[in-house]
């Protein structure tokens, strides 16, 4: 057990230290909720993967000995170390973030007298019923999403939300079925107030990943669609910390865009990221009286296309 006993308290002392501040010192956490957010952030990462270290440390040592109990704790430490690199790389996405809206805390007022019932922003036009169908081809794949403007609604912070049916099918077969919940305010923008994402796997439901709700742990809905926007503007969409933190950019309001379907005009153009995820971001494209008809992967050029709309 000399190996044991020679590299278990190093590594213990390798640990990176707490970012957070004591329980007696919030000045950060009133001053710069934001920045504290993503320290907050970086150190719930850190546990989970220090964590997953020790159990994968104790599996070593129970089920290898000598070279293979040597290889087996190289392995461990290289699991850890890529985990603090991805962990680092969240923070700092969210640090960034912080610069480009402001340290502010996110936690818009919910006035359900200030919401009218349905959605009618030309942009994005969720009208009962309809129904729009986009194809991606990638890899041999074909992708199919259709989103469904359902009857039915929902109640969220005493907001009645119109209900957006989502499936994604990959060569036929089912990956997603999500049911969003939208809401428009008297200005005519249009809120998230949150969804419920079921996946599969070969068939079979494997989790409900993605899923959060306004108002719930902490959940706070945000903006997906401004009946003004502002090229420039930089906004959350959403909000449940650590699961659910889309945000957008607004890049252009004039954008001409030419898919199968057709020609567009006057399309706003979306930059749409997310700092859990700071390698992925979409450029999307919403037509006036349509909606979202295409979406560009900016790094691999794979493009979403919307093929049909009905009625």
């Amino acid at each position: 057990m000399k190996l044991l006993t020679s590299l278990l308290p190093l590594s213990l002392l390798c640990f990176v230290s707490p970012l957070i501040a004591s329980p007696a010192d919030h000045s950060g956490a009133t001053n710069n909720p934001c920045s504290t957010l993503a320290r907050i952030g970086f150190e719930s990462m850190r546990l989970e993967f220090r964590e997953d270290l020790l159990i994968e440390l104790g599996n070593c040592i129970n089920l290898t000995e000598g070279t293979e109990l040597s290889d087996c704790f190289r392995d461990a430490f290289d699991a850890y170390s890529e985990g603090l690199h991805e962990a680092r790389s969240v923070y700092d996405a969210r640090l960034k973030l912080c610069g480009m809206i402001g340290e502010e805390k996110h936690n818009p007022v919910v006035d359900p007298a200030n919401f009218v019932a349905g959605i009618s922003n030309p942009l994005l036009p969720f009208e009962v019923g309809r129904t729009w169908t986009y194809e991606l081809e990638e890899d041999g794949e074909t992708e199919v999403i259709v989103i469904s403007v359902l009857s039915d609604t929902r109640t969220i912070l005493g907001v009645e939300c119109t209900i957006v049916r989502d499936t994604v099918t990959v060569d036929g077969e089912l990956l997603e079925d999500t049911f969003d919940w939208y809401a428009q305010d008297k200005d005519g923008n249009v809120w998230y107030f949150g969804e419920i994402s079921i996946n599969y796997v070969d068939g079979e439901l494997n989790n409900l990943d993605g899923s959060w709700e306004a108002g719930v742990g902490g959940a706070t809905p945000g903006i997906v669609m401004f009946a003004d926007p502002v090229v420039g503007t930089t906004y959350r969409q959403e909000f449940f910390f650590g699961d659910a933190e889309d945000v957008a950019t607004i890049i252009s309001t004039t954008e001409e865009v030419t898919i199968g379907l057709g020609s567009f005009s006057d399309c706003v153009q979306t930059e749409d990221f997310t700092p859990l995820d700071p390698s992925v971001s979409e450029y999307k494209y919403y037509a006036p009286g349509v909606g979202l008809v295409l979406e560009v992967d900016p790094t691999s050029g794979a493009m979403l296309e919307l093929v049909s709309m009905t009625p």
